[in-house]
């Protein structure tokens, strides 16, 4: 089944489909956290990044770069195109920073994806 959920304006929308093996879940979603690398957020318990240095890095080395908000909850940035394509060159210039992130959110198996529509640091 394809569903339509309204996406920025009024005059907007976007498809999310819904017919993904394991019952994936679209919505859309505004979040707030900060950026940094996914082996942080998990091995150390982080609430914030060390630096802004300390993620890029990391991201540089191959770590992938994960928004992580302050309930915690980790959100993993995908493309939803085929073939898929990693998603650090568009977080690194928010490295270390908060961010907002709009955008299609996929859940599975206790993972949350985010397809980001439009990012931006928060001031």
């Amino acid at each position: 089944m394809t569903r339509y959920f309204p996406g920025g304006s009024a005059n907007e929308s976007s498809e999310c489909n819904e017919d993904f093996v394991g019952g994936s879940f679209c919505s859309w979603r505004t979040v707030k956290g900060y950026v940094l690398d996914s082996a942080c957020a998990f091995t150390k318990g982080l609430k914030k990044p060390i630096s802004a240095d300390c993620a890029t890095a990391c991201a540089k080395a191959g770590s992938p770069l994960v928004i992580l908000t302050d309930s915690g909850t980790i959100y993993w940035p995908i493309a939803d195109t085929t073939p898929s394509s990693g998603q650090n060159d568009r977080l690194l210039p928010f490295a270390g920073q908060k961010v907002t992130a709009t955008g299609k959110v996929f859940e599975r198996g206790g993972s949350t994806a985010l397809v980001i529509e439009k990012i931006e640091a928060q001031k």
